[in-house]
């Protein structure tokens, strides 16, 4: 597939810009969850609890959605606001340590996000993107957009 835009690099993470040793700063990093997060968890649990069925980081599919419905054509992604730059030209300003690694890192993860936005919609998928704190929330809202979208497709 060919996209307009070119993939942004993103260089070397720097030790010498933080104040971390590189086995304190794999430690700290190691925390840092993947997949399986609290928000994740309980926005997986509401819908299960709503009697909808879903595949979690299917391999099928563009960017491994954290939650997928087949069956509706449907990919859910729960995105962290540091790592997927929400409010990005605000907080991009606020980033004070080794801005020249993670400017970059956040700005490519957004890019791959469109990127992944479009493979999806290529395929016919409708994409739903939910931020951490609209999960913490507002959960319930963010069940009932999908239980909306699925009723609708229902009804097709």
């Amino acid at each position: 597939m060919v996209y307009d835009e070119e993939n942004i690099i993103v260089p070397r993470f720097s030790e010498e810009s933080g104040f971390y040793t590189t086995k304190k700063r794999s430690k700290i990093m190691s925390k840092i969850r993947g997949k399986n997060t609290k928000p994740e968890m309980l926005f997986r649990k509401a819908l299960w609890r709503k009697h909808v069925r879903y595949r979690v980081d299917s391999k099928k599919l563009p960017g491994r959605p954290d939650v997928s419905i087949e069956k509706y054509k449907l990919a859910i992604f729960i995105d962290g606001e540091f790592w997927h730059g929400y409010n990005w030209d605000e907080r991009k300003d606020l980033i004070k340590s080794n801005r020249k690694f993670w400017i970059p890192k956040i700005e490519r993860n957004m890019q791959r996000d469109r990127q992944v936005n479009r493979q999806l919609a290529e395929m016919g998928y409708t994409v739903f993107r939910f931020w951490d704190h609209e999960i913490k929330r507002d959960l319930d809202k963010c069940i009932n957009d999908v239980l909306v979208f699925i009723a609708i497709g229902q009804n097709d």
